[in-house]
């Protein structure tokens, strides 16, 4: 089932919860991949009921991200999460979701603001305001579905992390559920944005897995300084990277690592063919 407005979901959702039945949610921007798929069954198989969005959020994306390049395959979308047994498929305007004439700064309307500490690192210091649009957006569907659940992939670790402090901190009543980056056999993890490379621009990328799978490598062969692992990224670089960050940080705080242990994530930011790919791999 297709819906696009906020009351008929309510509406059926209402149906569902008296019927004592489990909402799960998966939130994404569409363009859906084997990724998103992952998540979805994740949920059809622990839920009764499976909610997917399908929301491009502008107030997620800066004044030059890819807002109006962001691929939108709804019909596609659809078909997927009809394939895999999702019950509703919620795909709101931003006039649904943001109102009449929907101004969309922090002027006009309310906005849900992070902890500065989790946000001025890793992907938010080059994408200011980045996620306090997320967690506007996951928040008023979190007020809108009402899931048991919410499912969401680790390759957005940050974010993962973020929005588990915002439920803690707000007292909102959801289990998050944390699912494992899928990749292609190349190793490439998976993301709607592979659509902007070149088949030499995935060839070019394969360089952030590898070097995260050899920072593991050389972690589990007792190197646990942060400064000497970093050091062996370098090899795997060449003109054709543009290196935004390799960071060492606590799996749940996000504070830096000055030696890496079993807390550590290796997060990595890297731009190829000028389409910005992240990655990050657990200790």
């Amino acid at each position: 089932m297709l819906i696009h407005k906020i009351e008929e979901l309510r509406k059926q959702i209402k149906i569902w919860k008296k019927q004592g039945l489990t909402v799960g949610l998966v939130p994404t921007m569409g363009a859906l991949h084997n990724g998103h798929l992952s998540l979805i069954k994740k949920s059809v198989e622990k839920c009764d009921k499976t909610v997917v969005s399908v929301f491009v959020n502008p107030i997620q994306f800066g004044p030059n991200e890819d807002l109006d390049k962001y691929p939108r395959t709804l019909d596609a979308d659809r078909k997927l999460c009809e394939d895999a047994g999702v019950d509703i498929v919620f795909a709101p305007s931003p006039k649904e979701m943001y109102g009449e004439g929907h101004i969309l700064s922090n002027d006009f309307l309310t906005y849900v603001v992070p902890p500065f500490f989790y946000v001025d690192k890793l992907c938010g210091k080059s994408r200011v305001g980045h996620f306090d649009g997320v967690c506007t957006v996951v928040n008023k569907l979190f007020n809108i579905v009402q899931p048991d659940f919410a499912f969401f992939g680790e390759k957005d670790r940050q974010q993962l992390i973020i929005i588990k402090k915002m439920i803690k901190d707000l007292n909102i009543p959801v289990e998050i559920i944390p699912c494992p980056i899928v990749r292609e056999e190349s190793g490439l993890a998976l993301s709607s944005r592979n659509k902007y490379l070149t088949e030499n621009g995935k060839i070019e990328a394969l360089a952030l897995n590898r070097i995260l799978f050899n920072i593991k490598t050389c972690y589990n062969k007792g190197i646990k300084d942060v400064s000497a692992l970093t050091e062996t990224a370098y090899s795997f670089l060449n003109e054709n990277h543009a290196l935004e960050y390799l960071e060492f940080r606590d799996k749940d705080t996000l504070e830096e690592k000055k030696t890496a242990d079993n807390n550590t994530i290796v997060f990595i930011a890297v731009k190829v063919e000028n389409v910005r790919l992240i990655d990050n791999i657990e200790l």
